[in-house]
């Protein structure tokens, strides 16, 4: 019987997070100071992150160590499996190879953890005790809600309120691992009061509760810091653990992606399983197709601008150039609550601008309907946002099945679905739409992006 799982040791997890700066053909554009237009220093970051994190955010290194402590937490859920689909490549009737990286295996069911639990322990070692954060489907507040219980650190997590009131459960599991978690926009804070003065009934996103969790930090005189599970440079960096194991995998298997495909919202996911085989790419040494996959609702990269723009709703953070819908865009209430953000990762950006990988923008109706075909023959309940890449995975397999051509294609399937059964619900009742942005939306939003 051929095989469809491969599996690799605890001694595989990989002892170093690759950073892909090292071997860009281009410098990223620098992270500019507000205030003063010029590029920032170490001092304007350190009232949110420590030192050390912000050496990893700028650093040249093409491999960081991963501390040993880290290592072992690591344990609990690394390294994660690689599995050929066989049983959707017969549903669909393709000569193509489809994979896909399994990230919901981890304790709180997404590739969350890979960054939460090292932004949580370098906090610990400068002695920070109190961390705030924003999430929006809970993926990621559920990982740095069990990052800080495993450091013994308070937890403080705004969750976009669209997602608060439609996954009430991941609520209940960040609570369980001790995080106080408060719906966003909240009256908790000066950024969430004034959404809620303009609008009460505000969905949310992911750009307010950024402004509310640093808000709140910057606000502590010191005593809280903030964490961040997407867009930064280190978040991309400690998720390439992900791609240094499928790599390693693709050996066993005896075979290496043609495609690529990862669900981008910020670009963690993405990042972490595509920066380690792009990098062969770079090099000249493959020639593989690497495919982000965002919601029609928040098309930050096929619709929105390359310029700098800042984090958050509030425009409080620095300025980062990156593809954006501007920081005012509040996107349509689709369930892959984890996309939904204005902007994407400055690398995922940079990438996109060298032609080093490619973007397409899908609606959600036609990402359940790829969903519901996986669960129905890989057995897996896919979350939301990874069923994005899932979608153009089979699009490209059904390419492949009208050409003949036998390509491998291989998705990151960040996580699972299991708290995402009211989407689900609306899905089989037939309630689910597709929502369409418009360009006077994103146009008025880009006015309010700062000029660099």
């Amino acid at each position: 019987m051929e095989r469809s799982r491969f599996e690799l040791a605890e001694s595989a997890i990989p002892t170093a997070w690759y950073n892909v700066q090292a071997d860009l053909p281009e410098p990223l554009p620098p992270v500019i100071h507000p205030g003063t237009k010029e590029p920032i220093g170490p001092e304007d970051l350190a009232p949110l992150f420590p030192m050390e994190l912000i050496k990893q955010e700028v650093s040249q290194d093409r491999y960081v160590d991963i501390p040993e402590t880290v290592r072992d937490m690591y344990r609990l859920w690394r390294p994660t499996p690689l599995v050929r689909a066989r049983r959707l490549e017969q549903a669909l009737d393709t000569p193509a190879h489809l994979y896909y990286k399994y990230e919901g295996v981890s304790p709180v069911g997404s590739h969350k953890p890979n960054t939460a639990v090292p932004q949580a322990y370098y906090n610990r070692e400068e002695g920070i005790t109190h961390l705030t954060t924003e999430t929006g489907a809970g993926q990621w507040g559920s990982a740095m809600a069990m990052a800080c219980a495993f450091l013994d650190l308070e937890c403080e997590v705004y969750m976009v309120r669209v997602s608060y009131d439609g996954k009430p459960y991941r609520r209940t599991m960040m609570e369980s691992y001790g995080a106080q978690v408060t719906a966003s926009p909240s009256s908790s804070t000066a950024a969430g009061k004034r959404v809620l003065e303009g609008d009460p009934d505000s969905p949310g996103s992911l750009g307010i509760a950024i402004s509310e969790a640093v808000e709140a930090a910057v606000a502590s005189d010191g005593k809280k810091k903030y964490c961040l599970g997407s867009v930064l440079n280190h978040v991309l960096m400690h998720q390439t653990v992900i791609g240094q194991e499928a790599l390693a995998q693709f050996e066993q298997a005896g075979e290496y992606p043609d495609v690529v495909v990862g669900c981008t919202g910020g670009g963690s996911s993405f990042g972490g399983f595509v920066l380690p085989l792009l990098a062969a790419k770079i090099s000249g040494e493959r020639d593989t197709r690497f495919v982000a996959v965002e919601p029609a609702a928040a098309p930050s990269l096929t619709a929105g601008r390359y310029t700098y723009d800042f984090g958050d709703e509030a425009a409080t953070t620095p300025l980062i150039r990156m593809h954006t819908l501007g920081h005012g865009f509040v996107p349509a209430p689709i369930h892959a609550g984890g996309l939904r953000y204005h902007g994407m990762a400055p690398i995922v950006s940079h990438l996109y601008e060298l032609g080093l990988i490619e973007a397409v923008a899908v609606h959600q109706i036609p990402v359940f309907d790829a969903a519901q075909l996986f669960t129905r023959t890989e057995g897996i309940v896919p979350a939301p946002a990874p069923s994005h890449a899932l979608r153009v995975a089979i699009d490209e397999a059904l390419r492949c099945k009208e050409s003949g051509e036998s390509k491998v294609i291989a998705f990151n399937l960040c996580g699972h679905g299991h708290f995402d059964m009211k989407a689900y619900r609306s899905y089989l009742d037939g309630e689910l739409v597709n929502y369409e942005h418009t360009e006077e939306k994103i146009a008025a939003a880009l006015e309010g992006v700062p000029a660099i």
